[in-house]
């Protein structure tokens, strides 16, 4: 007997797809709907559990490697970087997944290779307790980094998928997470294109991403699963996709219980699948079988769906000789490997950003002959996780990675000093006495997982997740007080996955450095930077407001107030914006000839490290309409590029920019090249005399007419 077509892997994937369907019962079809699909033993396909997390390492899933939190990630500003540790996820998740296979005979929850990763949300409010999964406030950049994650993931075998990834969540989703089973995203056309939709844009035409989530949302009225504008008008026809949906988990219950926009379950599986919602994680589309019987929806309806999610797994390989599937051969011991150990402690160096740097305290030079360390974030796992993490026998704590670096004969000493949040109940705190008998205090606090997150995961919150506020925490901003009163030559290390306003602690401290959750190797990396070893390198993603009192109402989605490219309020620190141990100049910014604008503009620009050490500087290229006849940005960030440079070295990067770069959006939501005068500006961090105020270096800018 010949082998059924949906067996053979060498004929196309939609004609095995269509062999299968053929094959298949109704009963049969209707058991892949909800995310863990049933097996159908007869025709030797097993079950299967879509639900996977990658968001910065295998999640959920045991022993992984644990890159920093994207949000980390995001402020290295380096796309190759971001790739690579993609592609040593998808590694890490081959691994596990053809070893559970082996052990058990099949896989559960997390053990999959669809991977609803990476959130690409924008980071819209600093507010936001899922911020931290984000790659920032910028659209452009986001899309950058998030394609750059999706290539690495999903591979590049001609035949077969690495892993599977998942741009979420679609669309229009920040916040505040105490309302998003029933919230109502109203935006305008102009800030749903130019701001909210680029960077899924980007992974559907350009990444080729796999699969996309809805949100839990509605948007302009629609719920985001079920929505004909998303998922029919944009998603399937504007961008072409062809991969599959699925919605957030028990998404789909909120469409009857949460917004009320139908009756019940059943309405709801119905007015789902017929937007384009493909598979439903948790709930809803038990009723399919129903809606089929009633009418309501149609066979071929149901096939259509089925078949985007079949063609992913047959994507992966999951129905051919695993002997045919190279990636199946990935041995386990890449997962934890000392390469990607290394990757984690890369991705860390170059994520911290360094805010101030009083009188060169740091690097910590040998006149330093005691340390003293203390601070909740010191000796805390949870600030090297942040949320959705895997978990690894090899993680450095930041108070370990100070202690391993500190030469014998330099005195340290650590205490707590204070909690995140709660109060000191003991009437002496002796690391307050204590600090000033050091040559200098590292004060390690901030933010932890435990204080924002995705709602119900904070504990130390009664915001869902959010922040209410975006100050540092009262009882660690008298404790930083209090060890200033008493002389203590301090040095904050702050960890986070948001801005933290500091008010007047940004004056009592000689050095600022911002290293997010920065997963397994953080203290290493850490205290790399603090002693020198390695050169502060990171930019912030997300301006750093002075004050939530700064910040427009939470539930309001316009851009107008928002983000680097819309705010009119000084910042504390800017988009943009980290300092380094040397200095840079930038000069000669030339622009080619507008008579080959239609081919894209050739931007060239000379950095030169005009210190003493040897670092990485991020080359920022902004663009600013003058003129305009429509809304424009304050600035936009157009381009970028981290370039190496050793003391004295110049170098020439070169930018490229495109028409669609220049456009701006009507009302209606289109692009449109509009004449006027535009101005171009290069530099390590966004336009605006703040961050030139904070040290940055002065940017250089060309103004020019475009006809």
């Amino acid at each position: 007997m010949s082998q059924p077509a949906y067996l053979d892997p060498n004929l196309p994937v939609d004609e095995r797809v269509q062999d299968l369907l053929a094959r298949l019962t109704l009963e049969e079809k209707l058991g892949q709907f909800i995310h863990p699909v049933n097996a159908v033993p007869r025709l030797d396909i097993p079950a299967y559990n879509f639900w996977s997390e990658g968001l910065h390492g295998v999640g959920r899933n045991g022993r992984a490697t644990v890159f920093p939190q994207v949000i980390g990630m995001s402020a290295m500003w380096n796309p190759a970087l971001v790739k690579a540790i993609g592609a040593a996820i998808g590694d890490e998740s081959r691994a596990k997944y053809h070893e559970a296979l082996r052990r058990n005979g099949e896989t559960s929850i997390f053990q999959g290779l669809t991977f609803w990763s990476p959130n690409v949300n924008i980071f819209r409010d600093p507010r936001w307790g899922r911020g931290q999964e984000t790659w920032g406030e910028d659209p452009y950049l986001t899309g950058e980094l998030g394609a750059a994650f999706v290539r690495g993931l999903q591979g590049d075998d001609p035949r077969y998928l690495k892993a599977a990834a998942c741009a979420k969540h679609f669309a229009v989703h920040s916040g505040p997470e105490k309302l998003r089973h029933s919230f109502d995203a109203q935006v305008s056309r102009r800030d749903l294109y130019a701001t909210y939709l680029p960077a899924f844009k980007k992974l559907v035409t350009q990444a080729n991403v796999e699969a996309v989530m809805g949100a839990y949302n509605r948007v302009l009225g629609e719920p985001a699963c079920a929505s004909d504008l998303l998922l029919k008008d944009i998603l399937r026809g504007e961008w072409g996709f062809k991969g599959h949906v699925v919605s957030d988990c028990w998404a789909l219950t909120d469409i009857h219980n949460g917004h009320h926009v139908t009756a019940g379950p059943l309405e709801s599986a119905v007015l789902s699948i017929k937007a384009g919602c493909d598979i439903s994680c948790g709930c809803t589309y038990d009723h399919l079988g129903e809606a089929l019987a009633q009418g309501l929806v149609s066979l071929a309806e149901i096939d259509q769906a089925l078949s985007r999610t079949l063609a992913t797994r047959f994507k992966l390989g999951m129905f051919d000789p695993q002997e045919q599937v190279a990636y199946a051969a990935t041995p386990l011991t890449v997962v934890g490997s000392k390469k990607h150990r290394e990757l984690a402690y890369r991705a860390a160096l170059q994520s911290a950003v360094l805010l101030k740097n009083e009188n060169g305290v740091l690097p910590i030079g040998p006149q330093v002959k005691s340390v003293y360390v203390t601070g909740p974030a010191a000796a805390s796992l949870d600030v090297l996780l942040g949320n959705y993490y895997g978990i690894n026998d090899h993680m450095v704590t930041l108070l370990e990675g100070i202690v391993g670096w500190l030469p014998e004969g330099v005195k340290s000493n650590y205490r707590a000093g204070c909690q995140w949040t709660q109060e000191c109940v003991s009437p002496v705190n002796w690391a307050e006495y204590e600090a000033v008998d050091s040559d200098l205090t590292i004060v390690c606090a901030g933010t932890s997982p435990l204080m924002e997150g995705e709602e119900g995961e904070s504990i130390l919150t009664a915001e869902s997740g959010d922040r209410a506020q975006i100050e540092l925490p009262a009882v660690q901003q008298q404790f930083i007080r209090n060890l200033s009163q008493h002389g203590a030559r301090i040095v904050l290390v702050l960890t986070g996955g948001s801005p933290i306003a500091l008010g007047e602690i940004a004056d009592l401290v000689e050095a600022i450095l911002f290293v997010w959750y920065p997963g397994q190797e953080g203290g290493r990396a850490v205290a790399d930077l603090l002693f020198g070893t390695a050169v502060p390198s990171g930019k912030l993603t997300i301006t750093f407001p002075k004050a939530t009192s700064d910040l427009p109402a939470f539930e309001d989605y316009s851009m107008a107030g928002r983000t680097y490219r819309y705010v009119e309020r000084e910042p504390l620190f800017p988009f943009g914006f980290g300092l380094s141990y040397t200095s840079f100049e930038y000069s000669k910014l030339k622009l080619s000839s507008l008579s080959t604008l239609s081919d894209g503009l050739r931007v060239t620009v000379t950095v030169k490290n005009t210190g003493n050490v040897s670092a990485d500087e991020v080359a920022q290229l902004y663009v600013s309409a003058l003129e305009a006849r429509l809304p424009a940005p304050i600035s936009q960030l157009i381009g970028f590029q981290r370039v190496s440079l050793k003391p004295g070295q110049s170098k020439t990067i070169r930018f490229s920019v495109t028409p669609e770069m220049l456009m701006l959006f009507d009302e209606d939501g289109r692009q449109k090249l509009e004449p006027g005068k535009f101005r171009l500006t290069v530099g390590g961090c966004s336009p605006g005399a703040r961050g030139q105020a904070l040290g940055a270096a002065q940017p250089v800018s060309m103004e020019f007419l475009l006809p």
